[in-house]
């Protein structure tokens, strides 16, 4: 098998005048691996097409530390080729979507309806284990190679366990598919399900990458009376505009937009850049009892600090949403309704594909704001 390796990270902080190019420093080194078979409750999946994230690169640049070395990529399609002991309800040829927290079902969090907080998941997902055993792949002299949330989506096979597969309609383009796993499912989520907006309501979403992109489709769909679309990248806004947003601007224009469309403020406001900053710019923009969906995902040693009083004393909320609040199983079928219907524009969120080969430089795209969803193919 063929899989981008992470094996240091390319820190993006400090004082030099520049930041690093990853296309020269080449963190991830795409390489031939032995294949390992599935176990007990596992699957082997032939990758067609994987899908680059802010998340991925966050974990190149150190901001979430991840035990190396790592084959890295979460958000991913593709086919069954093999199946394990024990798994009834998947067969070789389906066509899936892969998710990147395999819920266990049986902890707190998968006990009350909430299996993207699960708490088996999170552990061996940040071990870098998979979820019905310890990590399979190796390098070629030996050393334990470290999986990527369950999923590492850079290669052209993967084995993963039955809980991190959603499977799809045959019909649905790979090219589409590849966008439902991570962007779609927490961007979708954040509006539908952890803000629960309605029809009338009005939106702010701060961030406009493809989980941004993906919120400001949702809240497009609910009939939201305003979706105010905010990114400092101004090449990003006719996007915004063809995903449903009724208004763009830079943060600049944020609290003049805001005025014109809502008033006092939004009745939520999504914040998909990971930024305290811009968390606190939110709750300064929501209307009295208004909701701060917080979907982006700060450096660990990020501290918030806002005034207290606007909580009690002006009914507002902070909520965090991670992968959307979603149940994949229940979610994924059910956006895709959505784009087989038209009202989920998700090809929009599609910048290009390249090679597998070319990941370095992918890395440099995204973190330059050039690509929304880059596509790879191994």
């Amino acid at each position: 098998m063929k899989a981008a390796v992470l094996y240091s990270t390319v820190p993006r902080t400090g004082t030099a005048p520049q930041k690093p190019s990853y296309t020269d420093a080449r963190p991830l080194v795409v390489q031939e691996l032995d294949g390992p078979e599935p176990r007990a409750g596992e699957l082997g999946v032939a990758i067609t097409y994987s899908s680059l994230c802010h998340s991925d690169l966050s974990v190149v640049d150190g901001s979430r530390v991840r035990p190396l070395p790592m084959a890295l990529g979460h958000e991913a399609v593709g086919r069954v080729v093999s199946v394990g002991a024990g798994v009834s309800d998947v067969s070789v040829g389906d066509h899936v979507v892969l998710v990147f927290v395999p819920s266990c079902g049986d902890c707190r969090a998968c006990r009350s309806g909430r299996p993207a907080l699960c708490h088996r998941a999170a552990e061996v997902n940040g071990s870098g284990d998979l979820l019905h055993g310890e990590a399979l792949l190796r390098t070629p002299s030996g050393e334990r190679i470290n999986h990527h949330l369950g999923v590492s989506a850079f290669a052209d096979y993967a084995v993963v366990a039955r809980e991190s597969v959603v499977v799809i309609d045959d019909d649905v383009p790979d090219t589409v598919g590849a966008m439902f796993g991570c962007a779609v499912l927490t961007g979708m989520g954040a509006v539908l399900n952890t803000a629960v907006v309605t029809a009338g309501q009005s939106v702010a979403v701060f961030g406009l990458g493809a989980v941004g992109l993906s919120a400001v489709m949702a809240a497009s769909l609910t009939g939201a009376g305003s979706v105010i679309a905010i990114d400092p990248n101004p090449g990003k806004h006719q996007l915004a505009l063809d995903c449903g947003a009724t208004a763009v601007g830079t943060p600049d224009d944020a609290a003049r937009l805001i005025k014109e469309a809502a008033g006092d403020g939004v009745d939520v406001a999504i914040e998909a850049v990971g930024s305290p900053g811009v968390i606190a710019a939110c709750l300064g923009h929501v209307t009295r009892g208004g909701a701060v969906v917080s979907v982006g995902l700060p450096h660990p040693s990020a501290e918030l600090t806002v005034p207290a009083l606007q909580f009690a004393g002006a009914g507002k909320r902070l909520l965090g949403s991670y992968m959307g609040d979603a149940v994949p199983g229940r979610d994924i079928p059910l956006y895709l309704g959505y784009w087989r219907e038209g009202r989920l524009p998700v090809e929009l969120l599609h910048t290009d594909t390249r090679p597998l080969t070319e990941i370095n430089e992918g890395l440099d795209a995204l973190a330059s704001g050039q690509v929304v969803r880059r596509l790879f193919q191994a």
